[in-house]
């Protein structure tokens, strides 16, 4: 209800109850006449008073009433005020959603904020880390800056006094320089001297010893006794194998003795140790023992002072010193066939070389006869290689446990051009630089050699493997040697100072074969684990491995196109692209292992030859063989073609 309504019903109220009290009054007087004015005074005293708690209730109500009406207008400002928070809350719950996303952003990004903020003080804390680190070096580069300039004073000091001091040397120097040249000479014409003085000695001192020779009191070690100890002793008493620590591969290594003492005792061949144990026998031991003559023959030469010939150096194994052995004839006519272990086509490939007992066959490859036999070559044939003139022909061979050999024979009339070495056990590779000058070999000793083809000179001895070497190549420039070994791996060096450039183990078994493809960089390699391996000449990583074949891979060799001829103990010949390892071809027909295999570009030639004796001579276009016959003079089964087997 409104304020005013209240107000006045309150007012009207209050007029009836006065009204009533009124009314009773008078009445009161009519029955009590007598006392009227008496009671005048008191009605008008509560007149008096009904108006002065009148006055007083119309104070109140309008007190109650103005309070009311503040009352209503603060009840009208809270409605305001509520109807206003209302409107607030709607609009606050309708903008709640986005204060809580732009709250969740306003916190990543505060989070945001506090990772920049620590990255911040990391980088200012890296920053004035740097900064001081920066401190520190410019002082010390202050310093060596300081230092610097004083050593450089204290240089410019030094080379105005080694100028001073050049100036006042170069007459001396040039002085010296004339000496030296002078000096040089005089040594030469010493050591020239010296040389004929030396050589004057030897021949002086050879007569000497062939006086006593007639006299019977000289016994030439080199002629006599170094055969009997190379050929009974050294087996067991070398530089690897020295039994009882007793080395007798040279006169040095025998004077020195071993664990027991000294071996020879000159003056005394009866009891000296070698004369005691050759004497009952005990030497060689596990063997037959030497013969009456030989053992008397030693024990004279210890007895006469176990002397070394004149000019012969004591530090030279004895195979080297010792005048060479004849080797044995080969056969007139061959009775049984031989392994053919090596094979060769000239230049112009008309001209086949194959391995024989003792000996090198010269074959016509027209129609196969033989044109020329090679002898006086050590039992077995290894390796064959013609020099690019087409009139030399290099051979290594050996007799297994006894010596081995490098040759360099004409062609044209089977002369030795050079005996270029003669070693220990066999000699199993042979191969002419591109240009024909060096000549590199490889054998049992597990050394690569190099020889100077002209003068025959050995120029350069490379012991780097463990165990033989089995086969050595030329890069196409001539720069690098590869080999490859029964130590399981195949190298790679520099054919000028022969350091190891690289080398390659993937084979896990014995390498018998390696070539150089035409690009230079690459090589393959044979071995038996039935695979040819290519690999890197500059790093040795194999880049692509070829298999497919039934057992040993003995040789590669590869043509100017990049292809592989392979022959395997699986009696076949193969012919492979070396770009993608893909078999372009198999040569079937060997009825045994086949050795050896070479190629020959020009004239689309294959030769194998194969454990059997056997030589196959294959069209390498078609596959077809055209000619087959046995490396066996007198054996005469030449055979024109597949069909003549």
């Amino acid at each position: 209800m409104p304020n005013r309504h209240r107000a006045c019903l309150l007012l009207a109220l209050l007029l009836v109850a006065f009204s009533h009290g009124v009314t009773s009054s008078s009445g009161f007087a009519q029955e009590d006449g007598t006392s009227a004015a008496t009671d005048l005074e008191t009605l008008q005293a509560a007149a008096a008073a009904a108006d002065a708690e009148r006055s007083g209730a119309g104070d109140q109500v309008k007190a109650v009433t103005d309070q009311l009406q503040q009352i209503e207008r603060e009840l009208l400002d809270l409605r305001r005020e509520l109807k206003k928070a209302e409107q607030s809350l709607k609009s606050a719950e309708e903008n709640l959603p986005k204060q809580q996303e732009a709250a969740k952003t306003a916190a990543a990004a505060k989070e945001e904020a506090d990772k920049a903020r620590a990255a911040a003080e990391q980088a200012l804390t890296d920053a004035q880390k740097q900064a001081e680190e920066a401190v520190k070096k410019a002082a010390e580069a202050a310093q060596k800056s300081d230092e610097t300039a004083r050593s450089l004073a204290e240089t410019d000091q030094a080379l105005m006094s080694a100028k001073d001091a050049v100036a006042a040397t170069q007459p001396k120097v040039e002085a010296l320089a004339s000496s030296f040249d002078g000096t040089k000479q005089q040594l030469a014409e010493a050591e020239s001297k010296l040389q004929s003085i030396t050589a004057a000695w030897v021949a002086k001192q050879r007569d000497v010893e062939s006086a006593l020779k007639q006299a019977g009191e000289w016994i030439s070690f080199r002629e006599e006794i170094a055969p009997v100890f190379n050929d009974r002793c050294v087996a067991c008493h070398n530089t690897r194998t020295a039994k009882g620590r007793l080395n007798m591969s040279t006169y040095a290594a025998l004077m020195k003795g071993g664990e027991s003492g000294a071996a020879v005792d000159p003056g005394d061949g009866e009891f000296s140790n070698l004369c005691a144990q050759i004497d009952d026998g005990s030497m060689p031991k596990d063997a037959d023992p030497l013969t009456e003559d030989q053992v008397t023959l030693i024990k004279r030469w210890v007895e006469l002072g176990a002397k070394l010939d004149a000019g012969v150096d004591p530090e030279e194994i004895l195979i080297r010193i010792m005048p060479k052995q004849r080797q044995k004839p080969a056969p007139e006519a061959y009775q049984v066939t031989v392994p053919v272990s090596a094979v060769a086509l000239s230049p112009d490939g008309t001209l086949l070389a194959t391995s024989g007992y003792h000996e090198v066959l010269l074959w016509n490859v027209a129609d196969g006869t033989l044109i020329r036999r090679i002898g006086n070559i050590a039992e077995r044939i290894s390796d064959l290689e013609f020099h690019p003139d087409g009139d030399r022909l290099a051979i290594a061979a050996g007799t297994p446990g006894q010596m081995g050999e490098v040759l360099l024979v004409k062609v044209s009339d089977g002369t030795i051009v050079a005996d270029l070495v003669t070693t220990e056990d066999s000699m199993f590779a042979v191969a002419f630089s591109p240009d024909g000058s060096r000549l590199a070999a490889g054998g049992a000793d597990r050394a690569i050699r190099l020889f100077d083809v002209a003068t025959g000179k050995e120029q350069k001895v490379i012991e780097d493997h463990a165990d033989w070497v089995m086969d050595v190549a030329w890069s196409p420039d001539g720069t690098k040697i590869a080999s490859a070994s029964r130590d399981k791996t195949s190298k790679v060096f520099d054919a000028t100072s022969g350091d190891a450039l690289a080398t390659f183990n993937k084979h896990g078994e014995v390498v018998f074969g390696v070539t150089f493809l035409p690009d230079g960089g690459t090589i393959a390699t044979s071995g038996r684990d039935k695979m040819i391996r290519l690999w890197t000449a500059e790093k040795g990583d194999q880049t692509r491995e070829i298999g497919g074949f039934g057992s040993d891979v003995f040789k590669v060799a590869a043509l100017p196109d990049g292809r592989l001829v392979s022959c395997s103990a699986d009696k076949s010949v193969r012919l492979h692209t070396s770009a993608d390892g893909k078999e372009v071809r198999k040569f079937d027909g060997h009825k045994d292992w086949v050795y050896t295999a070479t190629v020959h570009p020009g004239s689309a030639r294959v030769v194998s030859g194969s454990h059997d004796g056997e030589i196959r001579l294959w069209n390498l276009d078609t596959g077809e063989a055209v000619l087959t016959f046995k490396a066996a003079p007198g054996w005469q089964q030449v055979a024109a073609g597949a069909a003549k087997d």
